[in-house]
């Protein structure tokens, strides 16, 4: 598993409040951010600090994107998307 929080106290991923930055944190580099994200969107996850967003956040997220049925998905093809620009400006 390449999670960043493997081996982490879970309690630190469900912080409540100012706690929740330091969790955040975690995730920031995470090699597997955007699944993570994706995981707790689709599956509208309730608690917790998943891909670096809080429960509020990702609830924010889902009600200003609610025509999204795979969040899996559209995060893979942003990613394709930013690897490819990222390739054609640094050639």
């Amino acid at each position: 598993m390449l999670a960043a929080c493997r081996g982490e106290d879970s309690d630190v991923l469900f912080a409540q409040g100012a706690e929740q930055r330091m969790a955040k944190l975690t995730c920031i580099a995470c090699p597997v951010r955007t699944e993570c994200l994706a995981e707790a969107l689709d599956n509208r996850i309730e608690f917790g600090v998943w891909g670096g967003l809080t429960e509020r956040e990702r609830r924010a997220l889902l009600r200003r994107r609610p025509d999204v049925r795979s969040w899996r998905k559209l995060l893979d093809e942003a990613r394709i998307r930013h690897s490819a620009k990222n390739r054609t400006e640094t050639a």
